[in-house]
C-alpha cells in the first residue's frame, strides 16, 4: 500500500506542475487528464473482467465518454494524443503506468481491494480536477473539466455504496474528510 502512496503523491505533484513540453499549463493539464481517465478506464475494465461486478463496467463506460471529452480539447487544440493507439494498460507517463500496475495488483487480491483500488482512482481524479479548474484555463475546457468533475463524484457515491456493502464505512485516502463527505451527500 506504502507504493500506492508514493505513486499517488506523483500523480499528484505532475497533474499540477507544468511538464517542460513547450505547452501551457492549460494545455499540459489536458494532455495529462486524458491519460488520467484513460487509467481510470483501463482499470475498471480489468477489474470488471477479474471481478465480473457490474458497477465495473458501467463506470468503465463512463470513464470512455471522459477520454473522449478529453480527446475532444485535444483535437481543438490541436495537441498531440497521449493516448493514442495504446492499449489498455500502456501508458506515455512513467509514474501513470506505474500506478496502474499497482492499482492491478491491487485491485487482484480481492473484490474489497478492488472497490478501494475503484474508490481512490475517484478520489485522485476529483482532487487532480478541481486543482486544474483552479488554474487559468479556456470556457471550453472548464465546461469539459466540470462534467467531468461531476462524473467523478457519481462514481465516488457509486463505489461507496459497494464498499459499505462489504466492509462497512469508508475513510477517505487523498479527499479532506470534509470535501468526501460534501460529496457523499449530494444526490
Amino acid at each position: 500500500m506504502k507504493r500506492v502512496f508514493s505513486a499517488i503523491l506523483m500523480v499528484l505533484i505532475i497533474g499540477t506542475m507544468a511538464l517542460a513540453s513547450g505547452l501551457t499549463a492549460e494545455e499540459d493539464g489536458i494532455v495529462f487528464m486524458r491519460e488520467e481517465e484513460k487509467l481510470a478506464r483501463d482499470v475498471y475494465t480489468v477489474l470488471y473482467e477479474m471481478w465480473n461486478v457490474n458497477v465495473f463496467k458501467n463506470i468503465a463506460e463512463s470513464e470512455q465518454q471522459h477520454t473522449d471529452a478529453v480527446l475532444s480539447l485535444i483535437g481543438e487544440i490541436g495537441l498531440e494524443d497521449p493516448v493514442g493507439e495504446n492499449d489498455i494498460g500502456v501508458f506515455t507517463d512513467p509514474e501513470l503506468q506505474k500506478l496502474y500496475d499497482e492499482l492491478i495488483e491491487k485491485g487482484s487480491k480481492s473484490l474489497l481491494d478492488a472497490v478501494e483500488v475503484g474508490l481512490l482512482i475517484e478520489e485522485i481524479d476529483i482532487a487532480d480536477i478541481e486543482e486544474l479548474l483552479a488554474g487559468e484555463i479556456g470556457s471550453r475546457t472548464r465546461t469539459v473539466y466540470e462534467n467531468l468533475l461531476r462524473g467523478s463524484e457519481s462514481h465516488l457515491r457509486a463505489f461507496l455504496k459497494q464498499y459499505e456493502r462489504l466492509a462497512g464505512s469508508y475513510s477517505p485516502e487523498v479527499l479532506s474528510v470534509d470535501r468526501f463527505n460534501e460529496i457523499v451527500s449530494a444526490k
